[in-house]
């Protein structure tokens, strides 16, 4: 058996770090906690002053997009599958490695001839092939044509350019969105990502407008809860978030402009908000029409006061950082700006561990705790008083595997 030995380790319950920090594995389970549990031929991986954590989650990320030599202008038409699986390679590691160990691949929304890409990878992350997180896989995110995740619709092509299909996730109407969402489950996602109102990058209308009826988002609903996957929704404005609630959606992702209805409206029916905050301060807009960055500069400091509104109120609230909108392997600048913004550090830290582990269905992630699959990170200190030292994680575990260990030779 494998023992871990720090100078403390954070019990995500209680909002504290127990000291030492003391854990054994064996296979990919945790068996015991504290000095009693260490048997005398474990092997012991002594980390020295380090704090250990479970494993952190990005409930919303796109493996498939963004990473090192990206051309947003052209990736879309450049990039075709194996391009895309070889681009997510990389970002996996790097995300795993940044201490993220399960995420979310929320919606490919790109052209791959009916692939479900984030499922392929999730297999190959799981048989070893590669490295990177568990992947939690939505396969292509259901959007009405010209919707805010209709790829032609962000470039603004003509017509003809870049098309997709219904089993890529354009539907329109209740047949079609039957059929788009039947395909994604035949097909191996585990949960349905939808478009539900605009964006900041939409060229076609307001960010908050509704984009699909609401019949049409209860068909989604209904066809996805049949099947036991829940429902992710790309959401920013208010009445779009009261709809999306009313209709069954079970998580909110974004949420800039929701106001205290909508809220209340998370809390009472007891549903989940993704965070995405970051990128309301670190994309780069810079190079956006006009439009656009108008818009985001009306947007995005709306971003700020509705986290921690919601907050307040009590919303189940889980880590999300919509990466690459912030760079893959830097998810932990999500938890930074949670706290600046105002959510207690320990609060942050449930979001990117239990809370998350809640949303995905997974009761043995988010802990530190007996029987509980081996996720473990280390940092340099004590993330409830400095949590940026989760931007600087030295070990990474991920289900009694170690893929990362700074000081190892």
């Amino acid at each position: 058996m494998l023992a871990l030995k720090a100078a403390g380790l954070l019990d995500v319950d209680a909002g504290e770090i127990v000291r030492p920090g003391i854990v054994r594995i064996e296979d990919d389970r945790i068996v015991g906690i504290g000095e009693a549990a260490v048997g005398p031929e474990d092997e012991v991986i002594d980390l020295g002053d380090a704090i250990l954590l479970p494993g952190l989650m990005d409930m919303e990320v796109n493996l498939l997009m963004g990473g090192r030599g990206e051309n947003p202008g052209l990736s879309q038409v450049q990039d075709d599958p194996p391009t895309r699986m070889l681009r997510a390679v990389g970002n996996a590691r790097r995300t795993l490695r940044a201490g993220f160990t399960t995420v979310r691949n929320l919606g490919l929304f790109v052209k791959t001839g009916g692939y479900l890409l984030d499922v392929a990878l999730g297999k190959a992350i799981d048989a070893g092939w590669i490295e990177g997180p568990r992947v939690i896989p939505a396969g292509h995110a259901i959007t009405p044509t010209g919707g805010h995740l209709d790829p032609t619709m962000f470039a603004a092509f003509m017509p003809g350019v870049l098309e997709l299909t219904i089993e890529e996730g354009i539907a329109n109407g209740n047949d079609e969105i039957r059929k788009a969402v039947r395909y994604q489950i035949k097909h191996g996602a585990q949960l349905i990502k939808v478009c539900c109102s605009g964006g900041v990058m939409s060229l076609t209308g307001e960010a908050g407008a509704q984009h699909y009826s609401d019949e049409e988002l209860r068909v989604i609903v209904d066809e996805a809860h049949r099947r036991g996957l829940r429902v992710a929704a790309h959401t920013h404005g208010a009445e779009a978030v009261k709809h999306a609630v009313a209709c069954g959606i079970d998580c909110i992702e974004h949420g800039f402009l929701m106001d205290d209805e909508a809220i209340k409206m998370l809390v009472d029916n007891d549903r989940f908000l993704v965070t995405t905050r970051r990128l309301a301060e670190a994309m780069d807009v810079s190079r956006a029409p006009k439009e656009l960055q108008d818009k985001a500069a009306e947007m995005f400091p709306k971003a700020r006061t509705s986290i921690k509104a919601a907050y307040e109120a009590g919303v189940k609230i889980a880590v999300g950082t919509d990466a690459p909108a912030i760079p893959h392997g830097k998810n932990a600048d999500e938890l930074v700006t949670l706290v600046d913004w105002g959510m207690p550090a320990h609060a942050v830290l449930r979001a990117a561990t239990v809370v998350a582990a809640d949303l995905i269905n997974k009761p043995d992630l988010g802990r530190l705790a007996e029987g509980h699959l081996a996720d473990i990170i280390a940092v340099p200190g004590d993330p409830l008083t400095d949590i940026s030292v989760t931007k600087n994680v030295s070990f990474v575990m991920k289900g009694g595997k170690v893929f990362k260990h700074d000081s190892a030779k």
